[in-house]
C-alpha cells in the first residue's frame, strides 16, 4: 500500500464513522485493509496529529504487513443468486451454505461472498430513491449551459462557466459564474459555496472532470490539490460513477433549476464581467431558495436554516490556499527544480531525489516525504533563477558570495596596499565582476601561499612600481623582491662630463 492511500486511509478511520466496506471502497482497497487497520489502532497508541508527523517510508514502515498469496476461487452464478433472493425470506448466508458444501476448499469465505454479490447488485441498472441525513452530502457540477459576457478592453466575447451545488437534505442550491472549469476556478468555487453554507458536509460528490478525478474508474484517483482541499475542510471526497447520472441525480436536478430559473433569465442580459454577472447571479438564487415545494411545505432556504445549517461541520480557521500540484520532480544536479520554466533551489542534499511541488499564485512550496524542505516566493521570470544561500553546499556558498565588498572586507585586514590591489582589480567593472572576483581569488591564494606580512610588502611594491596587477604580486614573492632591506645602497646620479652626450644631442639630429 502507497504511502498516500494508507494516509487517506488513517483520515477516514479517524475523522469518520463509516463502515470497513465503505471506507474500502473510497480508498480502493479490500474491506478486510481496513478491518486490519482498525484493529491495529485500536492496539497502538496513535492520533491522527502524528500522521503529519512521520515521513511516508516511516509512516509505511509503522504499519507494514506481510503480504498473502491470493488464491483462486471458485465463482457463483451471481445471476442465479440475484434471482433466488427475489424469494420471500431467502437469507444470503443459506444459499452460501449451499455454495460452500459443493467444495468448501476453493468456496469464498462468506464476508467475501456478500461482497461480491453487493458489487454484482450495485452493476444492475436498476433506480433507487435515496435518503441524505442532514449535513452529509453536498453535490457539486457545472452546468452545460454558459453565460455570455463582453470584454471591452479586449474587444472579445467570453463565456462563463456556472458551478453548481446542491445539499442532499434540503437541497439547498449554490451557484456561481467562473472562467473556466480549470482546477484553479473548481477549487475557487468550493471555497465560495462554502462560504455561502457556513459549513462543509461530510461528503462531496463530483462528477469525473479533470479538476476533480485524474483518473476515472472503479477506483478513481483523486487530483492531488482537491484531495487537499478535502483535508483541509476536513470533507470526503466520493466521485460518481463513469455514465451513472443517478449517482448524483440531485447534482442534475440542481443543475436543471439553475438552468431554467437564473441562466436562462441571464443570457438575455448583456454583461461586461465576471463579478456583474455574480451580482445578478445572487438575487436569481435567492429567488431560486425562497421558490416554495412542490410536494411538501416549506422552501429551501427555510428547511436548510432549520434543520442543516446546525449540523454542518464548521469552516477551517486558516483559509485554504489554492495551489497546482508537481509530483515526483527528480532534482537536478544543481539542486535546482524548474516550475514553468524558472528554477527554484532545494537543499543540496536532496540532489537526484523525488520530490513534489505546490504551485500558487504567490509562492512555491517544495515536499519531500510529505515534508515541507523548501519555499519561495513564486517568480514569473522565464529562464530565471531563485537560490536560497542556505541550500548550496559550504564550498558553494563561499563562491557565491564573493564580491568587490567582500575582497575589500577581506584586505583591510591586512593592510592598505592589499587594499589598493583589491580595488585596483575592480577598476571601470563593476562590484560582481567575474574578472575582479578571479583576480581577488589569486591575491587570497598569493597571501595564503607566503604569509599576510610578505603578501603586504609585496603588495607596496607593486604600488611603488605603479603595477597593481596579480602578476607583479606573485613575480615579486617568487623573486624575493619584497624581502629587500631598505638601507641597500642604490647606485646615484652620474657626475656632469662634457663627453657625456644629453638629450637635446639627440633631439637636434646629433648638433
Amino acid at each position: 500500500m502507497s504511502a498516500q492511500i494508507l494516509r487517506q486511509l488513517l483520515r477516514l478511520l479517524f475523522t469518520t464513522h463509516y463502515s470497513n466496506r465503505r471506507i474500502a471502497k473510497l480508498v480502493g482497497v479490500a474491506p478486510n485493509t481496513v478491518r486490519r487497520y482498525r484493529k491495529k489502532l485500536g492496539r497502538i497508541t496513535f492520533t491522527l496529529e502524528r500522521v503529519n508527523e512521520y515521513s511516508d517510508s516511516q509512516l509505511v514502515r509503522l504499519f507494514s504487513e506481510p503480504k498473502q498469496a491470493d488464491s483462486s476461487k471458485r465463482l457463483p452464478d451471481w445471476h442465479h443468486v440475484h434471482q433466488l433472493m427475489q424469494t420471500k425470506h431467502q437469507t444470503l448466508i443459506q444459499l452460501w451454505e449451499e455454495y460452500r458444501s459443493l467444495n468448501p476448499d476453493d468456496a469464498y469465505s462468506y464476508s467475501q461472498f456478500t461482497h461480491y454479490y453487493r458489487d454484482f447488485v450495485d452493476s444492475i441498472d436498476v433506480t433507487m430513491r435515496q435518503y441524505y441525513l442532514p449535513g452529509e452530502v453536498t453535490f457539486v457540477d457545472f452546468s452545460g449551459k454558459r453565460i455570455p459576457w463582453y470584454d471591452s478592453v479586449a474587444c472579445k466575447q467570453h463565456y462563463a462557466e456556472i458551478f453548481v451545488g446542491v445539499t442532499g437534505y434540503a437541497q439547498y442550491v449554490f451557484a456561481i459564474a467562473v472562467r473556466s472549469q480549470k482546477l484553479e476556478d473548481w477549487l475557487s468555487a468550493h471555497q465560495a459555496m462554502f462560504d455561502y453554507y457556513g459549513g462543509v458536509t461530510q461528503l462531496v460528490v463530483p462528477d469525473n472532470l479533470k479538476s476533480a478525478v485524474t483518473k476515472p474508474g472503479k477506483t478513481p484517483v483523486i487530483n492531488a490539490s482537491y484531495q487537499e482541499m478535502a483535508e483541509h475542510y476536513d470533507f470526503v471526497i466520493e466521485p460518481a460513477r463513469v455514465r451513472r447520472p443517478q449517482d448524483k441525480s440531485l447534482a442534475e436536478i440542481g443543475v436543471l433549476l439553475v438552468t431554467r430559473w437564473i441562466i436562462v433569465v441571464l443570457s438575455r442580459r448583456q454583461f461586461f464581467s465576471i463579478d456583474e454577472i455574480n451580482r445578478a447571479l445572487r438575487a436569481l438564487l435567492e429567488q431560486l431558495n425562497q421558490r416554495p415545494f412542490k410536494r411538501f411545505e416549506g422552501d429551501r432556504l427555510q428547511r436548510f436554516q432549520d434543520q442543516e445549517h446546525q449540523t454542518l461541520k464548521p469552516l477551517p480557521q486558516q483559509p485554504f490556499e489554492i495551489g497546482r500540484w508537481i509530483h515526483q520532480q527528480k532534482v537536478n544536479r544543481d539542486y535546482h527544480i524548474y516550475v514553468h520554466g524558472h528554477a527554484y533551489s532545494v537543499p543540496y542534499e536532496l540532489t537526484s531525489q523525488a520530490v513534489d511541488i505546490k504551485v500558487t499564485n504567490n509562492k512555491v512550496e517544495v515536499y519531500f516525504q510529505h515534508k515541507l524542505v523548501a519555499m519561495h516566493v513564486r517568480s514569473f521570470v522565464q529562464g530565471g533563477a531563485t537560490t536560497e544561500p542556505q541550500h548550496r553546499p559550504k564550498s558553494h556558498r563561499v563562491y557565491a558570495e564573493q564580491s568587490k565588498a567582500h575582497f575589500i572586507q577581506w584586505a583591510e585586514r591586512i593592510g592598505q596596499s592589499a587594499l589598493a590591489l583589491v580595488m585596483a582589480q575592480f577598476d571601470n567593472l563593476p562590484d560582481y565582476s567575474m574578472q575582479g572576483c578571479k583576480a581577488c581569488t589569486n591575491l587570497q591564494t598569493l597571501a595564503k601561499q607566503y604569509g599576510a606580512i610578505r603578501f603586504e610588502n609585496a603588495c607596496h611594491c607593486a604600488c611603488d612600481i605603479k603595477s597593481r596587477t596579480v602578476s607583479s604580486v606573485r613575480s615579486i614573492l617568487q623573486c624575493h623582491l619584497d624581502e629587500v632591506p631598505e638601507d641597500v645602497p642604490t647606485q646615484q646620479s652620474l657626475p656632469l662630463h662634457h663627453n657625456v652626450r644629453g638629450a637635446e644631442y639627440y633631439v637636434n639630429g646629433g648638433q
